[in-house]
């Protein structure tokens, strides 16, 4: 695999007052990414995930250590950087006075894209995004969802190779988050690395092909979903779920934890004697779990960022 990104030992510290302690928002941070991968920055709020990308970004200057995005030293040459990838903010940098359309031709101008490509380029990325029928919308009056989908059209706008995602689907309703994942997904299916932070644990799940847990400035495990939960297994290492028909002819359903998946399959199937069994499948750590085992904090963390519930309660869905 290509890599795209490569990060060694990178820090930034905010100074402070005299007599304050400066803040130490990522510390001696080390990862790669690779080309065409969905790359999940997951942790709580403040965890250092902005000022993560605010540095890959060339928005501010790293206090130490090295970045290359698609071989080249982001410090000696930022501004090339720049015109090689996207970048999605957690707050919109689009023209409320502008039109949809006239919001992505502008991006483009900025970005050095042929004039003879422009309006072509913008009505195929309407299309992409859903977007056709608010071509001639300012972009003041499309709804949240819509804004978040033109600004990550904006971000395509050149073709970048690399796109960076800020928390795109936060404040979304549950409908708006999964059209958000779609787009993030089809761009996977272009080639498209994403490098995406979010604090949704369902979101990271569904579409990251590896995942960094960020906790305080720190990443404290990076692997596969899969890999994660399997750094988090516990004992017992197995759990498998029975559903049967009791004699009331209807289903109950059983969880047993055992040592291993056949250990655990054959209580389970003792708890189901002289029944109908309807089914019989190992069950995973969750992706919660995951997280609670490994960073030692409590899923509550993540869970306070949803707005007491609100907004992408069911981001999952």
């Amino acid at each position: 695999m290509n890599e795209v990104i490569n990060v060694s030992q990178l820090s930034k510290i905010y100074p402070a007052p005299k007599g304050i302690i400066p803040l130490l928002a990522v510390d001696s941070i080390n990862f790669s990414v690779y080309e065409g991968e969905v790359f999940g920055f997951l942790g709580p709020n403040g965890a250092g995930k902005t000022t993560t990308i605010r540095m890959l970004t060339g928005l501010t200057h790293p206090t130490s250590g090295t970045a290359n995005i698609l071989g080249v030293d982001l410090i000696k040459n930022p501004a090339w950087i720049k015109k090689q990838i996207g970048v999605v903010p957690d707050i919109s940098n689009l023209y409320d006075e502008l039109t949809a359309f006239d919001n992505l031709v502008f991006i483009m101008q900025l970005y050095g894209v042929p004039r003879s490509e422009r309006a072509a380029r913008a009505e195929a990325l309407l299309e992409q995004f859903d977007l056709k029928e608010k071509r001639d919308t300012h972009f003041a009056k499309l709804s949240r969802g819509m804004k978040r989908a033109l600004t990550i059209a904006a971000a395509m706008a050149h073709r970048p190779r690399v796109i960076f995602l800020d928390e795109p689907t936060t404040g979304l309703d549950v409908i708006s988050a999964r059209k958000m994942r779609q787009l993030i997904a089809s761009l996977r299916g272009q080639g498209v690395t994403v490098f995406l932070t979010t604090h949704y644990l369902e979101e990271a799940e569904r579409l990251c092909n590896r995942i960094a847990l960020f906790v305080k400035g720190r990443i404290v495990a990076l692997d596969t979903v899969e890999g994660l939960k399997h750094q988090a297994q516990a004992s017992p290492a197995a759990r498998v779920e029975i559903i049967w028909k009791n004699e009331q002819a209807e289903n109950e359903i059983r969880q047993i934890e055992a040592r291993s998946v056949e250990a655990a399959i054959e209580q389970a199937l003792v708890q189901a004697r002289g029944c109908e069994v309807l089914a019989v499948k190992t069950l995973q750590p969750t992706l919660e779990e995951v997280f609670v085992k490994i960073t030692g904090m409590g899923a509550d963390v993540m869970l306070s960022e949803k707005g007491n519930g609100k907004g992408q309660a069911n981001a999952g869905r």
